[in-house]
């Protein structure tokens, strides 16, 4: 049976357009993708550009499968990816327990708001080489580095979101005597659950950042570590074969969030 069949045929003939729309926009992006390549590797192989500078996608192909065939490409691409999903697991929990505290202790969300505002403010490229010192060149100091980007501004968000939360609910919650807590599992958590995923699309790209910030100072292994000595001794295809690698892993841990936020709409949207 068809998807649309029992459809009315004016909704039918509308979601066929947007089914073709979407279809024209995704063969679009790739046409532009592929452009970029080939345009790119033209202009290295004809010299307009100097291909050791700027490399080209051939050399690019030839040194991933180099590394590939050593298995050292994994161990760089697995150590980052390790440090950025322990750092955004470390935000998503920290920070939204720590927004819970501050929504739950009125008193004590006035008084570290504004040490909340200028930490995240702080310029964590700034932060991180102290970081290494402080807790030594190893996976633990990078896991921070990449958690210090994104935990005060998850922090800062959520608790604003919380207190945004519909009063006339937590009205409600109290006319028949709830409690906070109540109040809280009930009403401000359920609705914000939106926000919160929203919040993790921009963390899990921030934690990222963070992780090759500190991969650039005190890291042996890593994206990060492979970009800043490629650069020191100008194996400049490891510097853009590893940024192309970053691209493709930060759409895939965002695309992964998008998969978990249309499944939570599918059920409870």
């Amino acid at each position: 049976m068809k998807r649309h069949e029992n459809l009315p045929d004016s909704q039918s003939a509308y979601l066929k357009k947007l089914a073709r729309r979407q279809l024209r926009i995704r063969i679009l992006r790739i046409l532009i993708f592929v452009l970029f390549l080939v345009l790119w590797e033209t202009a290295a192989r004809l010299g307009w550009i100097d291909d050791f500078i700027f490399s080209s996608p051939s050399r690019i192909a030839v040194t991933f499968l180099s590394m590939w065939e050593d298995r050292s490409i994994l161990l760089h691409t697995g150590v980052t990816l390790l440090e950025t999903l322990a750092s955004f697991g470390i935000v998503v929990i920290a920070g939204t327990g720590l927004a819970v505290l501050l929504w739950y202790r009125k008193e004590l969300s006035e008084i570290l708001e504004p040490y909340l505002v200028v930490l995240n403010s702080l310029p964590k490229s700034a932060l991180a080489p102290l970081l290494i010192v402080w807790l030594g060149a190893n996976m633990k100091s990078i896991i921070v580095a990449g958690i210090s980007v994104a935990i005060f501004g998850t922090i800062l968000n959520l608790y604003t979101g919380f207190t945004e939360t519909d009063p006339d609910q937590i009205k409600l919650i109290r006319t028949l005597q709830g409690t906070r807590r109540d109040a809280l599992f009930k009403v401000v958590l359920p609705g914000t659950v939106p926000l919160l995923i929203s919040i993790m699309k921009v963390n899990i790209g921030l934690c990222l950042v963070g992780v090759v910030i500190g991969e650039f100072i005190g890291a042996r292994q890593g994206l990060g570590y492979l970009i800043i000595y490629g650069s020191q001794v100008f194996k400049l295809d490891w510097v853009l074969m590893s940024i192309v690698i970053l691209c493709i892993m930060a759409m895939g841990l965002y695309a992964l969030i998008g998969a978990l936020e249309r499944l939570y709409k599918k059920r409870f949207g």
